[in-house]
């Protein structure tokens, strides 16, 4: 018989929590520790979203995607979880571009890169400087019209080099473009500017464990392999209940984690929903999504210093279709070292590539893992010119792709870096809609990342909280 994920739930919570990024986590943390009865429910058997990991024979363990996000995490970890996760977060000291235009390694912070556009790249410091402050001022009720391209055309006309020191780890970070509102970028540049790139130190299997742990002690009720299929809403629109497997369960509040339109248009329906708003919600457009290649080298067996993170590119400028196009000319490595997780003996590489869902999505079984092997291949060819003798060193590899991403997140078309910025308006707004339905999640690029994520979460659950009346809740 299979078994009963929901045994024993209850019939009714204030809160029900509808997938478990870090923005679900987080809110559902909050949540409780406000005194409310939440229930998170996750349709993987895993928690943590696109903030998770996976097992492989032989003792490997891969983190999914890039983990590198400001040093406002350790705030946010300790405000909003435990002063021992917020410990556990420490800088990644080396980060390196390779590439035709230049080859470097920096600290990430401001004080590293302003030497360096000024030395290596000879831009006046007042420019730089400029720059600089002017992304730091920016906020999310400035002018959206200008794009990032024209920012830095103001400040860096046709240098391409110092645009592309200044954009690619972001498009790989977030999925960026030169076209995005320059705000989207300079709010998140500016939060990396800050102390430079932050990680945590014992793998993603070892925060999202700590998460659980947090989560339980603060009475949350946690049910993984729980598919949410549907939104109730009372004809007054107002939240009423979510159906999961086969059962009801009534609710004063929704707090989605699921994709944005997901949301909308498949667990709501558009017939609770306002023309205009509807109108909105189905022009949002999903970002890109992303491949990756996982690298195990055999136990005991390493690699010279390669640093942290890795931009490589044979591109011979920045070029957002380059970056995309299935023809992969730029990758992100990530280097894990034994001290990465304490007490291993495992170097891992992970490599990371933006892609398009479309490239991906209609291919035939067959060449679908032909693509992948090949996709696979290449990027040992790559990683052969820092790891020397790599294919002899390898353990196991494998690669996912948009297809992978769309199939363990449910995000539609694989969307790995959530929506573009007009995203957010519908996603904060989702409440004037449905009384008691509230969203948090990547919407934006500037809530992509793990601590956008996180605090979006938490800025939704002070939503949460304020719609939940003293006599509605249950505790």
């Amino acid at each position: 018989m299979a078994k009963d994920f929901l045994k024993e739930t209850r019939d009714h919570y204030d809160v029900v929590v509808i997938g478990s990024g870090l923005a679900g986590l987080t809110g559902a943390n909050v949540l409780a520790k406000q005194g409310y009865s939440v229930l998170l429910l996750e349709h993987h058997y895993q928690l943590g979203g696109m903030a998770t990991w996976f097992k492989r024979k032989g003792g490997h363990i891969f983190d999914i995607s890039l983990h590198g996000f400001p040093v406002g995490m350790k705030k946010s970890c300790r405000k909003y979880w435990t002063q021992k996760i917020a410990d556990s977060i420490v800088p990644l000291q080396g980060i390196r571009f390779e590439n035709p235009q230049f080859s470097l390694r920096t600290t990430f912070t401001r004080e590293d890169f302003t030497r360096i556009i000024i030395e290596k790249f000879g831009i006046a410091p007042q420019t730089v400087d400029e720059f600089f402050t002017t992304a730091r001022k920016m906020n999310f009720f400035d002018d959206q019209d200008t794009t990032t391209g024209q920012l830095f055309e103001e400040f860096f006309p046709g240098r391409t080099d110092v645009q592309r020191l200044l954009m690619e780890p972001i498009t790989y970070a977030n999925g960026s473009t030169l076209e995005d509102p320059a705000i989207t970028y300079g709010i998140v540049f500016s939060n990396f500017m800050s102390k430079g790139v932050y990680t945590f130190r014992g793998g993603t299997d070892k925060l999202v464990k700590q998460m659980r742990a947090e989560l339980e002690q603060n009475g949350v009720d946690i049910r993984i392999r729980s598919l949410v299929e549907k939104i109730e809403v009372t004809p007054d629109r107002r939240v009423a209940a979510v159906h999961v497997g086969g059962r009801r369960i009534t609710c004063g509040a929704v707090l989605s984690n699921a994709n944005l339109k997901t949301t909308i248009l498949n667990l709501v329906g558009e017939e609770h929903l306002d023309p205009d708003y509807l109108d909105e919600a189905r022009a949002v457009r999903l970002n890109n999504s992303s491949c990756q290649v996982y690298i195990a080298l055999k136990p005991g067996v390493g690699f010279d210093d390669c640093g942290d993170l890795l931009f490589h590119s044979e591109h011979t400028g920045f070029d957002v279709n380059a970056v995309l196009s299935k023809n992969v000319s730029s990758r992100t490595f990530s280097f894990y070292y034994p001290e990465t997780r304490p007490g291993s003996d495992r170097w891992l590489i992970v490599s990371s590539t933006n892609a398009n869902y479309a490239d991906w999505a209609n291919l035939s079984d067959e060449q679908y893992e032909a693509d992948k092997q090949h996709l696979c291949e290449t990027t040992l060819d790559c990683l052969e010119q820092y790891v020397p003798g790599v294919r002899e060193k390898v353990a196991w590899v494998e690669a996912s792709t948009p297809r992978t991403f769309e199939h363990y997140t449910r995000h539609q078309q694989g969307a790995s870096f959530g929506t573009k910025f007009e995203g957010l308006k519908v996603s904060q707004t989702l409440p004037e809609q449905i009384r008691g339905l509230f969203h948090a999640g990547s919407v934006g690029i500037i809530m992509s990342g793990w601590l956008g994520a996180v605090n979006y979460g938490v800025i939704v659950a002070n939503e949460v909280d304020k719609h939940l009346t003293p006599s509605e809740a249950t505790v």
